[in-house]
């Protein structure tokens, strides 16, 4: 089972020893591990902090095709909105999809019929600053959203179960900057994958 991504993903994780880091993927995989110890499942994270989905499409062959995984978890699309506000490099929602299909093709085409879980990509209206980039988000969770149903790929609508979770507690309770998680952030992300992923 591989997890792809950004920082969110990465979350530290130790490349020489090719540890799963400390976010939502070492959550996910071991509670996965602990609830269905006999299918001895192995997990990989290959998210890279501050990537987009250009960068994605670059190292796609080694950090996936080549892994062949049976299970493939994509959690991107921040930096492509993020980039656009702090450097004055933005991604438009069309490039955004297009960089996001090319990966999804060539998973499909070299891989067949793998699972594919995409993670929609998400913002806390935590500082102010952020309720700006919903404008730019917004049109690349719809085009993540459709993507899923080209591909046939499980959906996890993260945006929508953050603000979900953010009546009872204040957003930064979830993501104290608004887009990296906290722990208990990330304790949401992998309960929700969990609940996503059925064996």
């Amino acid at each position: 089972m591989l997890f792809q991504g950004d920082s969110i993903t990465d979350c530290g994780r130790d490349r020489e020893k090719d540890t799963l880091g400390g976010g939502y993927p070492y959550f996910a995989a071991a509670l996965f591990q602990s609830m269905y110890p006999e299918l001895e499942a192995t997990f990989i994270n290959r998210g890279i902090s501050g990537n987009r989905t250009a960068d994605l499409v670059k190292r796609w062959d080694e950090d996936c095709l080549a892994l062949k995984p049976d299970v493939l978890s994509i959690l991107i699309g921040i930096n492509d909105t993020w980039r656009g506000y702090d450097s004055n490099d933005p991604t438009s929602a069309d490039d955004y999809y297009a960089n996001y299909k090319e990966i999804l093709t060539r998973t499909r085409d070299a891989l067949g019929d793998i699972s594919i879980l995409i993670l929609e990509p998400f913002v806390m209206p935590y500082p102010a600053d952020r309720l700006a980039w919903r404008t730019d988000l917004d049109p690349k969770i719809q085009k993540a959203r459709q993507l899923a149903r080209e591909f046939n790929a499980v959906y996890i609508p993260l945006d929508g179960i953050f603000a979900q979770n953010s009546v009872a507690v204040p957003p930064s309770f979830w993501a104290a900057d608004g887009v990296h998680p906290t722990a208990a952030g990330h304790a949401l992300i992998a309960k929700c994958w969990l609940d996503a992923v059925e064996y």
